[in-house]
C-alpha cells in the first residue's frame, strides 16, 4: 500500500503514508485553498438561498494557474463566444470554486484527523465520498503546479524532460511533488474503477 491507494470494503480507498508526505500534502492543499479564495458567505440575516443565485465574474482570472482552474467555456475566437464564455462564467464559476475549496479542505479536513502509527507514519482511509473530494483536488493541485512549472503534453511522457531534470534544477521538487500527486491520483482512479 505504501505509495499508492488501494481500495477498500465498501467503495473507499486507503494509502499509508508518512510524516513528510502527509505535510506536503497538506501544504499544497492549504495554498490551493489560498489560491481560490474564500467563499462568499452571506451575511447575518441574509438570505441563504440568495447566494444560490449570485452573480459571478465574467471576466476569466488573470492568473494563468486560476485560468488553468476556470477556463473559457467556449474559447475566445470571437466576440460571440466570448459573450458567450462571459455569460456562462457569470453563472457556474462561484458554484466550481466553491466546489474547489469544498475538495480542498476535505484533504486538510481528513489529514488532520490522522492518526499516527508505527515509524512515523499513518493510514489515510477515505469513505467513497472523501475519494471523490480527493481526486477533484489531486487534479486541481495537479493543473496549478503544471501551469506554474509550464508542462507541456511532452514534458510529461516516459521520455518527457520531466524525469530527466537535474537535481540542482530549482524546479526539481515541485516537478517531484508534480509527478508523485500524478501517481497518487492514477492509483486512487483505479481503485473507483469497477471490476
Amino acid at each position: 500500500m505504501a505509495g499508492h491507494f488501494e481500495a477498500t470494503p465498501g467503495g473507499g480507498a486507503s494509502v499509508a503514508l508518512d510524516e513528510v508526505e502527509v505535510a506536503i500534502l497538506r501544504s499544497l492543499a492549504v495554498q490551493l485553498l489560498e489560491l481560490i479564495g474564500p467563499g462568499d458567505e452571506p451575511a447575518e440575516g441574509e438570505d441563504p438561498l440568495a447566494a444560490l443565485f449570485a452573480e459571478g465574474p465574467s471576466e476569466p482570472p488573470s492568473d494563468p494557474a486560476l485560468a488553468r482552474l476556470f477556463p473559457e467555456a467556449y474559447g475566445d475566437e470571437d466576440k460571440e463566444l466570448r459573450e458567450a464564455s462571459a455569460e456562462f462564467r457569470r453563472f457556474t464559476e462561484n458554484d466550481l470554486r466553491t466546489r474547489k475549496r469544498d475538495d480542498a479542505l476535505a484533504v486538510v479536513r481528513t489529514l488532520d484527523a490522522l492518526a499516527p502509527v508505527a515509524d512515523d507514519g499513518a493510514v489515510l482511509s477515505l469513505t467513497p465520498g472523501e475519494c471523490h473530494h480527493w481526486l477533484g483536488a489531486l487534479n486541481d493541485l495537479r493543473l496549478t503546479i503544471g501551469t506554474r512549472l509550464e508542462v507541456s503534453d511532452e514534458d510529461e511522457g516516459q521520455d518527457g524532460s520531466l524525469y530527466r531534470l537535474p537535481d540542482s534544477d530549482p524546479r526539481k521538487p515541485m516537478v517531484m511533488a508534480y509527478l508523485w500527486l500524478g501517481a497518487l491520483q492514477e492509483t486512487l482512479v483505479e481503485t473507483l474503477m469497477p471490476d
